[in-house]
């Protein structure tokens, strides 16, 4: 298990994912001379990413991967699919959800319902930043927030197959529980606010607006003109 680190029990909101983003990065001040890789989940969470890698003065990309629900239970992640159709299953989970060889058969289902939800966002995202290696880097991966935490478990299964040397899990506001799951799995987790009262992520901003594709290409295209700038 990592380390959890709240800084607050606070239900006061943010303004919107960029002061998130920006009070966020004031807690990671100690990985900036450590060349870390900022990963922001599609698509709110790029947008904090973002102010992030600007302040740490790091690399932006995104983590395009999806979670497998559990069958019956779709927020249950089982496992996680990666940008390059890479499979990642908890054996754990596996073997107790699998006493039946239909399991197979409704893995391999959601496995390919999933990633083409990821090929939909490979050509656009990707045109414009080509995925950053991780082996041997610190990577930082983060969200808007955390309720169920599995989208961000999925995530950090996906990465930690790259061999990164740490992941940092780190999110503006979270649920307990989430936040205790998603330190099982993290090197470290570090999260702004843990209100005791969580419904969901959107209340606890007061300008929560969808983020489009468009925003996201956006931040991915100038942090790639920033790395290759001489």
């Amino acid at each position: 298990m990592g380390n959890l680190k709240i800084i607050s029990h606070s239900e006061e909101p943010f303004m919107n994912r960029e002061e998130a983003g920006r009070l966020l990065a004031d807690e990671l001040r100690e990985y900036e001379d450590r060349n870390p890789v900022v990963l922001g989940i599609p698509r709110g969470g790029v947008i904090v990413a973002g102010e992030i890698a600007r302040i740490l003065h790091a690399e932006l990309d995104v983590v395009l991967s999806r979670k497998l629900g559990a069958p019956g239970n779709p927020e249950l992640a089982i496992g996680a699919i990666s940008e390059d159709g890479t499979l990642f299953l908890d054996e754990d989970l596996r073997r107790r959800l699998s006493p039946h060889n239909e399991f197979a058969i409704y893995v391999e289902d959601e496995r390919e319902k999933q990633y083409t939800m990821i090929a939909e966002s490979l050509g656009r995202f990707r045109s414009v930043r080509p995925k950053v290696p991780l082996k041997g880097r610190t990577v930082i991966i983060t969200d808007d927030g955390i309720a169920t935490g599995s989208t961000m478990q999925a995530s950090i299964w996906t990465v930690r197959r790259e061999a990164p040397e740490k992941i940092i899990a780190a999110v503006p506001v979270g649920s307990i529980e989430a936040l205790e799951r998603t330190s099982l799995e993290a090197d470290e987790t570090v999260v702004l606010k843990a209100p005791p009262i969580f419904y969901a992520v959107g209340q606890f901003y007061e300008y929560f607006t969808q983020t489009g594709d468009e925003e996201v290409i956006a931040a991915l295209r100038e942090s790639a003109d920033k790395t290759h700038r001489p």
